[in-house]
């Protein structure tokens, strides 16, 4: 169980994605705002499409985050064949997957496999009398694709969880789902843009609504620049999946596959940052 400092925010990110120039601006920005490493919270998939693998393990273990193993972790850490990303067979997906991971996984090296091995399948905590409970994709299965759409799944999902909030990643969009018991979060990912037509990437804060516990927390979603044309030429550099490079420059997936109706109509349509404040307990009123 993990006590985070309470005086700070938690900043949360998934999705690094190999993508070296994304990685290292959320861990700038995380600094900008002075929030301390134990504070940081990773979802996992450390390494996907872009093409800096190793560079991306090392900014986020030298960052000191928590970190959780996402499918690419479990499957690259056990040297398997594929992502275990959770694809149909012979969708798109499944099929450009092979390219980028065919590529991180002979960049591995055995240092970053033992490591991505030692990673704990899910994480909990609390923060300010809440309990945390971090998962990649679902809570029983970490390939699982959740969308904010998706009510009943979001709420089977979460009654698994046994928490007050879930952190989740791997669907790659940022949304904050509230249920009958507490706060559903995915900050959206870093490494790659969220479909909307343009190119930032996303993190989430989780932050004290004041000085007074009673008032709850603050949930928001971020946009994250960084410096998109440079990841996307390490893409074309290493020539192993130029379609995720015109990912980083349209802000446009490849491929729409794993999306449900209404997250799919929204492609290309800029998503606008989100905030929440849960958990405010009713203050009795001053004595007159």
């Amino acid at each position: 169980m993990i006590l985070f400092d309470e005086t700070r925010p938690l900043f949360v990110f998934g999705g690094p994605y190999s993508n070296l120039q994304a990685t290292e601006a959320a861990l700038q920005e995380a600094a900008r705002l002075a929030i301390p490493s134990g504070n940081l919270i990773c979802t996992g998939d450390v390494v996907a499409y872009a093409g800096d693998p190793l560079a991306s393990i090392a900014a986020v273990r030298h960052s000191g985050a928590h970190v959780i193993a996402g499918n690419c972790e479990e499957q690259l850490g056990a040297e398997a064949d594929d992502c275990g990303c959770g694809f149909d067979e012979g969708s798109a997906c499944d099929r450009l997957s092979r390219d980028w991971y065919a590529f991180a996984n002979a960049e591995m090296t055995p240092d970053a496999r033992a490591w991505m091995r030692g990673l704990p399948p899910t994480l909990e905590g609390v923060y300010r009398g809440r309990t945390l409970r971090v998962v990649h994709g679902g809570v029983a299965s970490n390939n699982r694709f959740l969308f904010a759409s998706q009510h009943a799944d979001l709420a089977q999902e979460f009654r698994a969880a046994a928490a007050d909030v879930v952190i989740a990643g791997h669907s790659g969009l940022p949304f904050i789902g509230q249920t009958d018991g507490g706060v559903w979060f995915n900050p959206g990912v870093v490494g790659v843009p969220a479909n909307d037509g343009t190119r930032d990437g996303w993190y989430g804060l989780i932050a004290p609504a004041s000085d007074d516990p009673r008032d709850g927390l603050v949930f928001s979603t971020h946009r994250l620049a960084y410096d998109w044309q440079a990841a996307a030429a390490s893409i074309r550099a290493s020539g192993h999946a130029d379609p995720y490079a015109e990912a980083l420059e349209t802000g446009r997936w490849p491929s729409l596959d794993i999306l449900p109706d209404r997250e799919r109509a929204a492609t290309g349509k800029a998503i606008a940052p989100e905030r929440l404040t849960a958990f405010a307990a009713l203050h009795a009123g001053a004595a007159g």
